[in-house]
């Protein structure tokens, strides 16, 4: 490849020091990082916003943080966060401002932003919010029957479901326990039927979260959940306005569905899905852990938004997770990463980070349109520990591949219960522990393990993770643990030159359903004009269902 032909960031300083850095560094184990440095563990550590990131034990010496930091700095990392907390219109190919932060900033702060105060605009919705769920849980908002409202269904896709979904089950604890509460995402019948078998019409709420109330799977499961409304009450179609509230922009097509605009919860464009859970899309939420609890899930969120915005990079718990990204990503060449919450309650988390991160930084362009020559947005899982432990882990510690962890641990049980707390946080010490150190043959024939096993039992460590520890799972420490994931993914695509912040890659697929779906439903035989193998299949599901 020509210099020319070499993209700006491989042909950066930084870059360039990086991989002569790298060759130098890359078969260091672990176990002799710890020994040549006994006060590693307690010296490669960070803490900011009731986080505390253990980062020890990472394939990395002081030379390669100060590295990695040096890139960032070259790439203008700083400038570019503050020119999204200033409400530049850094989303380039929307040209949109990105000011998720505004949604969790105090009422006293003011953000003018094309002459408008973001803030107070955001207040006003939140108290909004506010006061409707108290009318809710207090029992003074009613059904169609005059019957309190027990169960809420919140309608959405992408961030109107996973953020919500996640938030509620991690914050299940806090919540009101004589109250349902189910989420109904996908286009597949059975997600609705299967989410309201069991519920009553006269005491089930609606939340309907789709930003222009045109979203194609949310809109046909809430027309769904009107007929199933209705047919519960009696087929009086002022009902809707009792069982259904919406959470969107478009006030015209909210009317048209039948619910009073004056329970239309509104947000802005400048708020991406995938970071919404904080605004009027956790509605649901907040009817689930009532408004101060939200607010202090707000607090947890600002919070890390301040450290992130004032901490030096190089003790910036956001600006660590994301540069170890990309040195795992685009120098170990590291494919996947793992998040492994230690907290039931946190079993959705990774399905909501998966959409955070690879929807955020899954790009094959940088910001001026060039492809790009590096790689971008590792393809994240994970599983609650200690369920993991006896699935995937194997591949972890064995496996040929180089997966990087994030562990998450809480220094309090929600749910003391005798010895599990200990039992559970004893695991997930134990593991960082073991991917990074393994055992070796000399450890195990010391043991007196047999010979022909010891090839076996082998574990050759250096194994990379970091260890993100909190007191206890409140709504304040949710808030902070997802904001850190949200600058993560910023300081990555900052680095990699990339708009974090669209999503044109979930166009295409959605464009041809839409083409597709007359062609299954067609009276007679359509002339289709796709490939042989879609062709084929969509003659093949004509036939199954008897058309034409």
């Amino acid at each position: 490849m020509s210099e020319e032909a070499v993209s700006a960031l491989r042909r950066s300083d930084s870059w360039r020091a990086l991989e002569g850095h790298f060759a130098d560094v890359r078969d260091l184990h672990l176990r002799d990082l710890f020994d040549a440095d006994p006060r590693r563990g307690e010296r490669l550590v960070a803490e900011g916003a009731g986080l505390y990131l253990d980062y020890s034990k990472n394939r990395v010496v002081d030379e390669t943080l100060a590295l990695l930091v040096g890139l960032a700095r070259e790439r203008g990392v700083e400038e570019r966060r503050e020119a999204m907390f200033r409400g530049e219109r850094i989303n380039v190919s929307e040209d949109r401002p990105v000011l998720h932060v505004a949604l969790r900033m105090p009422r006293e702060r003011s953000l003018i932003v094309d002459g408008t105060d973001v803030v107070k605009g955001v207040h006003g919705v939140l108290d909004r919010m506010g006061a409707f769920a108290e009318r809710v849980r207090s029992g003074e908002w009613t059904g169609h029957t005059g019957r309190p409202i027990r169960n809420v269904v919140n309608i959405g896709i992408g961030g109107s479901d996973l953020g919500p979904r996640m938030a509620y089950e991690a914050l299940r604890h806090h919540s009101r326990r004589d109250m349902t509460f189910r989420f109904v995402s996908n286009v597949d019948g059975t997600d609705f039927a299967e989410s309201t078998r069991d519920l009553d019409p006269a005491e089930t709420l609606f939340v309907v979260a789709s930003k222009t109330f045109t979203t194609l799977e949310t809109m046909t499961n809430a027309r769904t959940a009107r007929e199933w409304a209705l047919a519960g009450l009696g087929g009086d179609r002022a009902a809707v306005a009792r069982h259904f509230v919406a959470v969107s922009t478009n006030a015209g097509e909210v009317a048209k569905f039948g619910i009073d605009v004056e329970n239309m919860f509104g947000f802005w464009e400048w708020v991406g899905g995938r970071y919404s859970m904080d605004s009027a899309v956790g509605l649901s939420t907040m009817l689930a852990i009532g408004p101060e609890r939200f607010a202090e899930m707000l607090a947890g969120f600002h919070a890390m938004d301040e450290h992130f915005r004032e901490a030096p990079l190089a003790e910036s718990l956001p600006a660590l997770l994301g540069l170890l990204c990309v040195w795992y990503g685009d120098f170990f060449g590291a494919e996947t990463c793992a998040v492994l919450p230690y907290d039931q309650y946190l079993h959705r988390f990774p399905a909501y980070l998966q959409q955070l991160t690879m929807e955020s930084n899954g790009k094959h362009v940088t910001l001026d349109g060039a492809r790009v020559d590096y790689d971008t947005g590792a393809i994240l899982w994970g599983e609650p520990g200690t369920n993991g432990q006896h699935s995937f882990y194997q591949l972890l510690h064995q496996g040929t591949r180089l997966v990087p962890c994030d562990f998450i641990g809480f220094m309090e049980s929600l749910n003391p219960l005798g010895a599990h707390h200990d039992l559970l946080v004893s695991n997930v010490f134990a593991q960082a522990e073991a991917l990074a150190f393994g055992r070796t043959a000399e450890q195990l024939r010391a043991e007196g393990t047999p010979e022909p096993v010891v090839p076996h039992r082998t574990m050759d460590g250096n194994r990379p993770s970091n260890m993100i520890v909190a007191e206890r799972l409140t709504p304040h420490a949710l808030g902070a643990l997802v904001a850190l994931y949200e600058h993560s993914v910023f300081v990555q695509g900052a680095v990699w030159g990339i708009d974090s912040f669209d999503q044109w890659g979930v166009e295409l697929g959605k464009a041809l359903a839409q083409a597709i779906v007359p062609e299954l439903q067609a009276a007679e035989e359509p002339q289709l004009a796709h490939d042989s193998s879609t062709n084929a299949l969509i003659r093949r599901y004509r036939r199954a269902r008897r058309r034409g």
